[in-house]
């Protein structure tokens, strides 16, 4: 028995080994490392940078609507909530209503800056939308970020589609870069901090976030500006 001591020791461990593996070891698809390594090589800074100026601009330029009449069309009560069932007309008229069930829309305004904020981690200032004097408060960002989950401008454009990118991370990271390329490009020359007073035009996208919502906060809408420039 002592002389199979070793054999019977090397068998317990064997088996040990196989009941374990299943738990220590992640099988991972090989499409989905194909995409991952895909996502990887996409050039992201280029495919944004051949479409802002010549495609981007343009098409929120010439398809955007007043943000004080989509603004005027909101019905909120005292604490800004609007019923989401109201608000899908709406979407459908002006917007866009994506996958993720978010109402998207290109815009466009006039006002007067009566605020910028400096403080907060993601700066953004207040402006006073000329058209519109209800409760909903208009705000646009100033950099230099852009939060990473702002979607807005990518979705609201109406050509840019997951279905024309290879994997999610690449539809991301579209994005991203046209959040940095804005901040870069938009915002970069800007001093906000003398913007108080004065009065602005811009263009953008702004989005209403409704997946799994019946309720929606509208006391505030935030503009990711295409193009802002200060005219008085």
């Amino acid at each position: 028995m002592r002389r199979n001591l070793p054999l019977i020791i090397c068998i317990v461990l064997v088996i040990a080994f196989i009941a374990v593996l299943p738990f220590s070891v992640t099988i991972v698809p090989i499409a989905q490392v194909e995409a991952v390594e895909a996502a990887e090589k996409f050039d992201a800074p280029s495919f944004v940078a051949g479409i802002f100026d010549s495609k981007l601009v343009p098409t929120v330029q010439e398809k955007a609507v007043e943000l004080a009449t989509i603004l005027s069309q909101f019905k909120v009560n005292d604490k800004g909530i609007a019923k989401k069932d109201d608000l899908i007309p709406i979407a459908e008229q002006n917007g866009h209503i994506t996958v993720g069930e978010a109402h998207v829309y290109m815009v466009k305004g006039k006002g007067v800056v009566t605020e910028v904020d400096t403080k907060s981690r993601v700066k953004t200032m207040s402006v006073q939308l000329e058209g519109y004097d209800g409760p909903i408060k208009v705000r646009l960002y100033t950099g230099p970020r852009i939060p990473s989950d702002e979607t807005s401008v990518r979705d609201a454009v109406g050509f840019i589609n997951f279905g024309d990118f290879r994997s999610q991370t690449e539809y991301g990271k579209v994005a991203n870069e046209l959040n940095k390329l804005i901040v870069k490009q938009v915002l970069g020359n800007v001093d906000v901090n003398t913007l108080v007073g004065k009065t602005i035009e811009f263009t953008g996208a702004i989005g209403v976030r409704t997946f799994n919502l019946l309720d929606i906060d509208l006391s505030q809408v935030v503009v990711v500006p295409v193009s802002l420039k200060v005219v008085e």
